[in-house]
Order: C-alpha cells, then sequence, then structure tokens
C-alpha cells in the first residue's frame, strides 16, 4: 500500500510521545522507507520571527498585509530539525519544489523564504522544521502495531483547520469519534 499523500492519524497509543495527536502528511513512501511533515505540533514561534533569526534577505518589499507570517513554524518531526520545508500548493511552483500530488508541492531551498511575507509568497503554505522518518518496513510494522490511522490527505485540513483542530479534523473526515479510540493496543 502506497501512502504517499495519506495523512497519518496517531493513535491514542501512541508510545513516542513527540507524535501524541500528531497528524502526518506522507511526502513520500516506498520500499526504501518513508518520510512525512507533521501539520500539527507547532513551535513556540513565527515564521516571522524564524526569518527574522536566519536573516533571510528579501528580493521584494513585504506586502501590506503580512499575517501569513504570524503563523506558527511546526514542529515537522525529529529528524534533521534544522532542516525546514515548505508544504505548499502545486499552483505555485518554485525551482526546487517537488510535487507531491496534483494539489501539493514541498520546497526546501531557502529562496522561497525570501518570498515569504511578499505578494509572491503561495497563497497558503506552512513551515516545518525537521521530519518524520521511517526506514524500510517500519511504518508497515507501526500500522500493524496500530499505532496510526490512515486517511487520504486533504489539503483543507492543511491550510484551512487551525493547527490545535487538524487532529480531530482528520478523524472527524474519518468518521471516528475521538471518544471511541481505545489506548490499549490488540489484535482480534
Amino acid at each position: 500500500m502506497d501512502l504517499k499523500n495519506h495523512f497519518l492519524i496517531a493513535m491514542p497509543s501512541m508510545a513516542d510521545s513527540r507524535f501524541h495527536h500528531g497528524v502526518i502528511y506522507v511526502c513520500e513512501h516506498s520500499h526504501d522507507g518513508a518520510m512525512g511533515l507533521m501539520i500539527n505540533h507547532p513551535i513556540n514561534f513565527s515564521v516571522g520571527k524564524m526569518l527574522d533569526q536566519i536573516e533571510v534577505e528579501r528580493q521584494l518589499p513585504l506586502s501590506t498585509t503580512t499575517e501569513s507570517l504570524s503563523q506558527p513554524v511546526l514542529f515537522g518531526g525529529p529528524v534533521s530539525e534544522d532542516r525546514g520545508f515548505v508544504l505548499h500548493p502545486a499552483t505555485c511552483e518554485y525551482g526546487t519544489s517537488i510535487p507531491l500530488s496534483d494539489q501539493l508541492s514541498v520546497t526546501t531551498s531557502k529562496d522561497i523564504l525570501s518570498i515569504l511575507g511578499t505578494e509572491q509568497q503561495p497563497e497558503q503554505f506552512l513551515v516545518a522544521l525537521g521530519y518524520a522518518g521511517w526506514e524500510p518496513g517500519q511504518l508497515e510494522q507501526e500500522l500493524a502495531d496500530n499505532s496510526w490511522l490512515t486517511l487520504e490527505a486533504d489539503p483543507k485540513v492543511i491550510f484551512d483547520t487551525p493547527v490545535h483542530q487538524r487532529w480531530q479534523k482528520a478523524l472527524d473526515q474519518l468518521g471516528i469519534d475521538a471518544a471511541n479510540l481505545s489506548s490499549q493496543v490488540g489484535h482480534a
């Protein structure tokens, strides 16, 4: 089963506290392993503050409306936490954009950072530091262990749902009430 362009929704039984109530957008899944970005665990600073800290040079003036810079930077996962990812609609392509689906792309180049907050920025985006990664067979084992639920990704959950509501929204799309999820692991 190819889980690219799917959400992994953490079960209450998730042993790793870094993924508690996590929702991960799967960017890549193959026989070589998997890679994804957590889309709902904010870090304690905004995109604007991050850009100030890394001293991004701006080629263009800031837009008169820069509320996009007030959104939080997200903890994308525990691997390479110093590496940034910008998830955005596929309608906006940049030099280093990697298409993930018909609707979404990811860009890892610093070039995109220089246009955030300007008229040239993607209409919608999220910035994540780090990513979640799995060795070959590891994600499949976690699925067999009931650590994750899966759901085809919906950009509305990523871009139109407040960060702290994304886990519940993803469960709602599955038709599952969180109160009915057991934290006990077992197989019938």
